[in-house]
């Protein structure tokens, strides 16, 4: 297993492991000298499933390979049934 640097990851595109552009990573956050997660500022076409926000952080757990590109487990994102779900009262 190739170990990289964080530098070396940051700015690197971030694809679904369904192949679709998700983004960019940002940022790495660290909690006790391991990637606890990462800051991913996300691609145009994908800021309208979440909601308008124009990055989240997605656990390290759902990474699924660092290479060339980060590919990430599609589960790891909203979805927006689970939006509608959620009651008027608490919206």
């Amino acid at each position: 297993m190739r170990i990289k640097k964080i530098s070396d990851v940051i700015g690197l595109k971030v694809y679904t492991d369904s192949g679709d552009l998700f983004g960019e990573i940002e940022e790495a956050n660290l909690h006790e000298n391991k990637v606890d997660g990462w800051r991913i500022k996300v691609a145009g076409t994908v800021t309208s499933l979440i909601g308008g926000a124009r990055g989240v952080i997605i656990p390290h757990q759902f990474v699924k390979a660092i290479s060339d590109v980060f590919i990430i487990n599609k589960s790891a994102l909203p979805s927006t049934e689970s939006i509608d779900e959620v009651p008027e009262d608490l919206l």
